[in-house]
């Protein structure tokens, strides 16, 4: 059993196996036991579903502080808050995507749980390349640096419209290329129906399309979120793990924060100061604290940004239940 202890991507592969038997447990009991049959989640079980997936990012997070040290721990935390912070753009989008493509609410689980098997697969790409890249040419991590800064300038300053999802390249090009029924054929993503000639065809359904849409939308979102978590360390246990973590709990909390997203308007501005923070980081740490940042220091300026950003935001829209700020943001 001496695999057990090569070090894989950095990190002893039995520390890998732990990982992935915690996700694979946890998908097996949401899509297996809590949600075997399609059905509307409404708010409570969606905060619960959540509290779940948040308990155990939060658990393994200190399985990680007891094993790794402090600051590995405090660097997983760091970057579970960033990438669910960041993430709260996400769900808006995605529930344009449900409404363009009428995507009834009972099958909406269905796309985002098998959407995050996508994600563990892509999200594991990127990073898998990031390490390489970094590991190879510190340099890069400067570019990330770079990127992070003028991402959170701009974040700050340009206002960004809504894309309308029905002149989406994406689902353009999907039109185009698939074969795709009229409506929807149950929770089914992919059916045969027969030709004139009686024939058999695979057709996708609106709900493979909505499948495909989430996968490239989260593939845009984690252009940002990625090199903000290398940012905080090139260590790709830390950086996929606490990606991965993040991202299943806000997916389970959709449901819950899809119709008051515009209460949190005001939270890109913290969000902004996040990127430019994180970013200015590489290089205050290697030109000012001789090294790096502290862990600690990170951890608590990310914590501190965000929770003043949801704070505010929730303020400024208090007047207006689930609807727009009273001075339009972002």
């Amino acid at each position: 059993m001496e695999w057990l202890t090569v070090l894989w991507l950095g990190a002893p592969a039995w520390t890998w196996l732990v990982f992935l038997a915690m996700v694979l447990a946890l998908l097996v009991l949401d899509l297996g036991v809590l949600n075997r049959d399609d059905h509307v989640i409404g708010v409570r079980e969606s905060l619960k579903l959540s509290a779940l997936y948040v308990t155990a990012g939060l658990l393994f997070g200190l399985w990680v502080w007891h094993e790794f040290g402090g600051e590995k721990g405090m660097q997983f935390y760091t970057g579970f808050l960033i990438e669910k912070s960041l993430s709260l753009d996400n769900i808006f989008v995605i529930s344009l995507i449900f409404a363009t493509l009428a995507i009834p609410p009972a099958y909406q689980h269905r796309v985002l749980f098998w959407g995050i098997v996508g994600v563990i697969l892509t999200r594991g790409v990127m990073i898998g390349f990031g390490s390489t890249l970094v590991a190879s040419y510190y340099w890069t991590l400067y570019i990330f640096g770079a990127f992070l800064i003028v991402t959170g300038i701009r974040m700050f300053f340009v206002h960004t419209g809504r894309e309308d999802i029905r002149n989406s390249a994406v689902l353009s090009w999907l039109r185009r290329h698939l074969r795709v029924t009229d409506g929807l054929h149950g929770n089914a993503f992919l059916v045969r129906i027969p030709d004139q000639a009686g024939k058999p065809l695979l057709y996708a359904t609106p709900l493979f399309l909505a499948l495909c849409m989430v996968e490239a939308t989260d593939v845009v979102f984690a252009v940002d979120s990625v090199p903000a978590i290398f940012a905080i360390t090139s260590d790709p246990f830390i950086v996929y793990t606490s990606n991965i973590f993040a991202v299943l709990g806000l997916r389970a909390l959709y449901f819950a924060l899809a119709a008051m997203v515009e209460r949190f308007s005001y939270l890109k501005y913290s969000l902004a100061a996040v990127l430019v923070f994180i970013g200015s980081k590489i290089f205050i740490g290697d030109f000012v604290f001789d090294g790096k940042v502290p862990a600690w220091l990170s951890l608590a300026v990310t914590g501190g940004l965000i929770l003043s950003g949801i704070a505010y935001s929730l303020w400024r829209t208090r007047r207006h239940g689930t609807g727009t700020p009273a001075h339009g943001a972002g």
